[in-house]
């Protein structure tokens, strides 16, 4: 990736990496403490801590402080404008229900965003010890390596995620499983959507359906994937505000699972 000193999309991505694992210890901290966290309901199934209101926080006072010119989207607090070109798309705590649960499947989601679309991604999962990191036209990594997608895997190949949140259709859920299995993949979730998008970027999974996500559940994970040689597809024109439909994968994976989706 480039190194020059005044690249704003490579001093943006070495600011968010650092602020990720910055947030990455404060949520550590609440993780081992989850018992003692102060839990309100959004909705049924979703839920919201201390911990992600205090992460989004720290991650919004760093960014103000290092680009006070930047635009800012968090999942809890919302909107503060900016006046250069560059929105922060972030999730604190993306898989609340695993952290929670005392599960290790979340992590921090940090992308960046110019005209709407995402120009590079952080995604950090401090239980796993991994930061993947990646910027639109500069490759991806995680921990250092390059991403380890196989662009020739299909749908058969490895396994497929689905986004199962009381957002989705439960019928329409079931079909696409059931779907999935008869054309010969095998499914899966775990809770967080960033993280199985970096999977499916790495290669540890060939692709990722979810009816209804949100920006920054997946704006870091889709520069992620289309880094590492896959396609993805997000929503309409007003994804950032409603969110919408996602679709990674492979490029073979991608295209069988259209036709499997509905």
């Amino acid at each position: 990736m480039s190194s020059e000193p005044n690249d704003p999309i490579a001093v943006r991505l070495r600011a968010a990496e650092r602020i990720a694992r910055e947030a990455g210890e404060v949520a550590m901290a609440f993780f081992e403490a989850r018992a003692t966290l102060e839990i309100a309901e959004k909705g049924s199934q979703d839920r919201v801590s201390e911990a992600d209101r205090r992460v989004e926080r720290l991650i919004r006072d760093a960014v103000a402080a290092a680009f006070p010119d930047d635009a800012f989207m968090g999942e809890e607090y919302g909107v503060a404008a900016g006046q250069s070109p560059y929105l922060w798309v972030v999730d604190p705590i993306d898989g609340t229900s695993p952290f929670l649960a005392g599960l290790a499947d979340w992590c921090i989601s940090i992308a960046v965003a110019v005209d709407g679309e995402p120009v590079l991604g952080v995604i950090h999962a401090p239980r796993h010890g991994e930061t993947f990191v990646a910027a639109r036209g500069r490759g991806g990594s995680v921990n250092g390596r390059p991403l380890g997608m196989d662009v020739g895997r299909g749908l058969g190949g490895g396994m497929f995620a689905f986004g199962g949140s009381l957002r989705c259709d439960a019928a329409a859920t079931g079909g696409l499983v059931t779907r999935l299995m008869q054309n010969g993949g095998v499914a899966y979730h775990n809770g967080s959507g960033a993280m199985m998008l970096a999977y499916v970027a790495d290669g540890r999974l060939v692709g990722y359906y979810d009816e209804k996500i949100n920006a920054w559940d997946c704006f870091a994970g889709m520069v992620l994937v289309a880094e590492a040689g896959g396609t993805v597809r997000f929503g309409g024109p007003d994804r950032l505000e409603k969110g919408g439909a996602l679709l990674a994968g492979t490029p073979p994976a991608f295209a069988a699972a259209e036709a499997l989706v509905g």
